[in-house]
């Protein structure tokens, strides 16, 4: 069996960072980051101090929105 190191493509992960999530929906990391500070945020996701973007809930948010 191969060893497999390869990076998973960011449309097949359940979680991002702010950069990757910055990079697949073309809105800037601050404004990303500052949406993650928001009460209520339903797209992130804390492991310990680290905020990490749900894809799937982050898409459907953008989806549903005119403005952010």
């Amino acid at each position: 069996m191969e060893n497999c190191t390869g990076t998973v493509p960011i449309h097949l992960k359940m979680t991002l960072t702010t950069k990757e999530a910055a990079e697949y929906s073309n809105i800037g990391i601050n404004k990303i980051d500052s949406m993650l500070r928001s009460p209520n945020c339903p797209f992130v996701l804390f492991v310990g101090t680290k905020k990490l973007v749900k894809r799937k809930e982050f898409e459907q948010f953008i989806s549903e929105k005119l403005v952010i």
